[in-house]
């Protein structure tokens, strides 16, 4: 069910006509709880948050909270911002005292006496000033501080979505970001010296662009048992800002304008103690005390709520800014994505740790070795007062003993006019015993700021108590001993400084375009879009492993002096290359080419490349049935032969392209084997992915070993096929078979022959057989008549012989 209201239940805004607005659509779920008895309809409408939200989801709240219910919120924060600076009043002190053993300003001394010894012993600054040098060096080379890994599988566009990512995030943070290496240079001595520090990571609307701003420990406050700042309930940054720049961020919207007055000139005890460090005589500070504090409140009208829109009572997570002396409320605003189902925190801010302490704020060397500072100090000024005393000794005179010019010290060669009263100038003058600066304070202090220094890990490395015989690894484990405790507090800056750099490729790629800024050449195009940064992980170029440069030289001797035992199984170029960077000789990718830093070419240049004596690649996409005809061809060149026997390198030249030879026919292996499966083979492993599951692998392994079979076959067939098309071509062959040929078919004629021969010889047999048989017959016929004719001539006879009258 549905129905429109024609009448608006608020007012017209101011600049519109009551008529001109647009009818509300309101639907009813369900109805019967709307129906009256008498079947009309009861609509009551209240404004909801869709009403206050209409500002959007950024909007600054404090615009449209009332008065009371943002009086209520600042009386609250500002008894918990209290609360939370007295719980580190001690942290605070012990700070406050280190700073002053500095040393940055010479201590005018009037006790024991006037122009005392004020000077300081320079370990704590030294300890601060070596571990800033350092770590800027490794944090932040020339080059940038930010290369890139990618993500999933490796591709040509991955890798060139890389390159892009990298490039301008180090652009960004070396030429368009000027303020980042000051500011982060004065990150590293605070951090060394307080034990934390910290980077607050923003887009800034006026100067439109990220920055990453440094801020001093004592301007972070967390409640007490806060044990990180992601996790930490409350987190309260300290601003100091003048009225000009409240004036500017009132007037474009973010703050709320309303009237601060004056500002309260006071400041903290941290800032009046490094003042005065820097020759400063600040007592009070025009400035307005800002404090913007990322809390979790339940703001009535934008509660969070479940599913079914009912209310959690969940505190969500805002940004309120709150100016300190007047407690009046600048900004309330959302601190979790629009988008984000779990509204979770926002992080802003990082947190640099020397050395992880009891609670939230680490361990420094104001802390570690300021003991050791203070003892020094007091040794030190001991002994420089010992030998002031010494050189210039004082004593007693007698009161009648007049000088002229007794108020100045006699200089070197100079004599003066004595009065003595009586004896002799000795007589009247007696000296104080004051001794020589003590041996055994000057060795104590050598002592002890020998255990401060070691404590410290900036104690200097005795190469002269090293035998120069030493092994590398021996070498290794005696640099890693000393190193161990600078080599963890370096991982532990590479750490914060990789959540650093997170935020800021957040912030970079959120205010990057989606197209790229320009073309050239044709090219798609250069510059960075937001899609390069799904593709990669920012992260920075220190390494965590080592501490030094001298400690990485170490570590690739030793490595090379392996290679040099196996130098089949090492990447050489590689471990070169890598060498060369640690020196930080530049250029490395040119002085040392590789096959990773070679793009497709076609066969010919390839040619041109390898006999050059630069490495060529082979990629799985290209044509390499064509690459390996080119690349024979070149070897069977008689001219490239030729000149190739006058070429000193010629061996190596010849491997580099045979080897090369061998990865393009390693691909189209691969590729054979695939058109027998039908479907495509897993990733390489150098690709990138993830390894095969057992399952995978298995049946991976099966099918490929059937393809390598059918492939086999089908191998054999066609160089049996191609053996045979070569002995055809060849003259030597051919001769030999037309001789066969003429043999065979001289021994088929004789056959023939002999055939013909052997017919001949059965037909004349058979003649001879069937003569004897016509002659057998014949004489068997002639037989048979003379035996009847001799028959007959027997009857005859006996009939002759018979006696007449006798009949048979």
């Amino acid at each position: 069910m549905a129905t429109n209201i024609d009448k608006s239940f608020y007012q017209a805004p101011l600049g519109l006509e009551e008529d001109a607005q647009t009818p509300l659509d309101i639907e009813i779920i369900n109805p019967e709880m709307v129906t009256l008895d008498d079947g009309s309809v009861e609509i009551t409408i209240t404004p909801g948050e869709e009403d206050m939200d209409e500002g959007g989801f950024s909007e600054n709240l404090a615009e449209k909270l009332e008065d009371g219910v943002l009086s209520t919120i600042s009386s609250e924060l500002l008894a918990l911002f209290d609360a939370d600076v007295n719980s580190r009043k001690e942290w605070v002190d012990a700070y406050i005292d280190g700073i002053e053993l500095l040393g940055l300003k010479y201590e005018e001394r009037t006790e024991p006496w006037e122009g005392a010894c004020g000077v300081f012993h320079p370990l704590l600054n030294e300890a601060a000033i070596k571990f800033q040098s350092e770590a800027i060096m490794e944090t932040f080379p020339a080059a940038g501080p930010v290369k890139t890994q990618i993500l999933g599988k490796v591709t040509r566009e991955k890798e060139e979505a890389a390159a892009r990512v990298r490039d301008e995030m180090n652009y960004q943070l070396t030429e368009e970001m000027t303020e980042y290496r000051p500011e982060h240079e004065r990150m590293l001595y605070s951090l060394g010296l307080s034990g934390s520090a910290f980077k607050k990571v923003y887009f800034d609307p006026s100067l439109g662009r990220q920055v990453a701003m440094y801020i001093p420990a004592e301007d972070v406050v967390v409640p007490y048992g806060a044990s990180n700042i992601e996790s930490a309930e409350r987190v309260t940054h300290v601003m100091r800002k003048t009225e000009n720049e409240i004036k500017k961020l009132q007037v474009s919207g973010f703050y709320k304008d309303v009237d601060l007055g004056e500002p309260q000139k006071m400041l903290e005890d941290i800032e009046k103690r490094k003042a005065q460090e820097q020759g400063y005589s600040a007592s009070e500070d025009d400035r307005y005390r800002i404090l913007e504090m990322h809390v979790n409140l339940d703001l009535k009208g934008y509660e969070d709520k479940d599913e079914d829109g009912d209310k959690t009572e969940i505190a969500l997570p805002y940004v309120v800014t709150i100016e300190k002396g007047t407690g009046k409320v600048l900004s309330v605003r959302r601190n979790y994505l629009e988008d984000d189902e779990k509204k979770l925190k926002r992080q802003h801010f990082v947190h640099y740790v020397y050395v992880p302490g009891f609670g939230f704020y680490g361990l420094g060397l104001i802390h570690i070795v300021g003991g050791y500072a203070r003892a020094g100090t007091s040794i030190i000024r001991q002994l420089v007062d010992a030998g002031t005393l010494s050189n210039l000794p004082g004593g007693l005179k007698t009161r009648g003993l007049r000088v002229k010019g007794d108020e100045t010290p006699i200089g070197p060669g100079e004599f003066r006019d004595v009065d003595v009263p009586s004896g002799t100038v000795r007589d009247n003058i007696m000296m104080l015993p004051y001794k020589e600066p003590s041996q055994v304070l000057q060795v104590l202090l050598g002592s002890i700021i020998e255990d401060g220094r070691r404590l410290a890990s900036i104690a200097d490395l005795q190469i002269s108590d090293m035998s120069a015989q030493a092994p590398v690894g021996t070498t290794l484990a005696i640099l890693e001993r000393m190193l161990k405790v600078m080599s963890a507090v370096q991982a532990r800056v590479h750490f914060a400084l990789k959540q650093e750099l997170k935020l800021l490729k957040g912030v970079v790629r959120d205010f990057c375009s989606d197209k790229y800024s320009y073309e050239v050449d044709g090219d798609k195009g250069r510059g960075i879009k937001k899609e390069d940064f799904e593709y990669v992980e920012i992260i920075p170029v220190s390494d965590p492993n080592a501490a030094t440069m001298g400690q990485r030289i170490v570590q690739y001797q030793a490595v090379m002096q392996l290679a040099q035992g196996a130098p089949q199984i090492y990447d050489l170029p590689l471990l070169h290359r890598q060498m060369i960077e640690i020196l930080g000789i530049k250029n490395a990718n040119k002085l040392v080419p590789m096959e990773e830093d070679q793009k497709p070419k076609d066969p010919v240049s390839e040619n041109m490349f390898m006999l050059k004596g630069k490495p060529a690649k082979a990629f799985l996409y290209q044509d390499h049935d064509a690459h390996i005809a080119v690349h024979d061809s070149l070897i069977q060149d008689p001219m490239v032969q030729q000149q190739m026997q006058q070429n000193p390198a010629a061996q190596q030249i010849m491997g580099s392209i045979q080897a090369h030879i061998m990865e393009h026919f390693a691909y189209k292996y691969r590729k054979d084997i695939e058109e027998q499966l039908g479907v495509s083979l897993p990733p390489m492993d150098e690709e990138g992915d993830k390894p095969l599951s057992p399952e995978e692998e298995v049946n991976v392994s099966r099918f490929s070993a059937m393809a390598a079979k059918q492939l086999l076959q089908t191998h054999v067939a066609a160089q049996q096929q191609q053996q045979a098309q070569q002995m055809a071509q060849d003259p030597l062959i051919q001769m030999q078979q037309q001789e066969l040929q003429l043999k065979a078919q001289d021994g088929q004629r004789k056959m023939m022959e002999s055939q013909a021969k052997m017919q001949l010889d059965q037909q004349k047999l058979a003649l001879e057989n069937k003569k004897i048989a016509v002659d057998v017959m014949k004489e068997s016929q002639r037989t048979q008549s003379q035996e009847k004719q001799n028959n007959v001539r027997t009857i005859m006879d006996a009939l002759k012989n018979k006696p007449e009258g006798k009949k048979e």
